[in-house]
């Protein structure tokens, strides 16, 4: 999520993990990658987007969703490198687009997105057995990846924690809590800057103030 807050004086909140690049982040546009299902991705970006003024060419929301629904993939197609190579370069066409109107726009030039196109890759890497761990490579690889990868990391990503009475199974969530595993290996080995925010900061009041402290502009 490509953002420039105000920073707010609010009271600490508990933060876990951070990347050894947190401190040099700081000094680059914010992104944050919003984890898992369920762990308030949309909750938190809706109201972010709507205190900037963003508008939809600026703010990146629901791109996975509406892949699946467009191309007619459920969450049991996860683990097809189809479904996951379809949502990365939705992300990355999408993440273009809104780099050519930030630049163009008047104002901070901001970018918001609940996720982005490390999403497919650990979504593959946690089907990787299947085929002996060369879906998330294959994705990686590829061009496209490799020019964003470049703007990931100088970007500023926050991983989000699922929090268990958010689960809702609604057809095409995925539920399987056991990706944060996977999104923290991937973004340290993509050499990506990111902070982890805990389950025991769970109230929109308290994410917000958290994003506007760590996002120091």
């Amino acid at each position: 999520m490509y953002l420039r807050l105000c920073t707010a004086n609010q009271p600490p909140v508990q933060f876990l993990r951070s990347s050894p690049a947190i401190h040099e982040a700081r000094k680059r546009r914010l992104a944050i990658q919003h984890g898992p299902s369920s762990t308030g991705k949309t909750t938190l970006c809706n109201p972010l987007a709507a205190q900037l003024g963003l508008s939809k060419e600026v703010y990146i929301t629901e791109v996975a969703r509406t892949v699946m629904r467009v191309h007619g993939f459920t969450r049991h197609d996860v683990a097809k490198l189809e479904m996951q190579r379809a949502i990365m370069e939705a992300q990355l066409a999408r993440d273009a687009c809104a780099r050519t109107s930030a630049a163009k726009a008047a104002g901070p030039g901001v970018i918001l997105s609940d996720r982005s196109a490390v999403d497919a890759v650990v979504y593959a890497a946690l089907n990787d057995a299947e085929d002996g761990g060369t879906r998330a490579q294959t994705l990686i690889a590829s061009p496209q990846f490799q020019e964003a990868l470049t703007e990931y990391r100088q970007s500023y990503f926050i991983l989000l924690h699922p929090i268990a009475t958010w689960l809702v199974d609604d057809g095409i969530r995925s539920l399987d809590t056991e990706c944060l595993r996977e999104f923290r290996d991937k973004l340290s080995q993509l050499g990506i800057p990111f902070i982890e925010l805990g389950g025991s900061c769970r109230w929109l009041e308290e994410r917000m103030a958290a994003v506007r402290r760590y996002a120091m502009v």
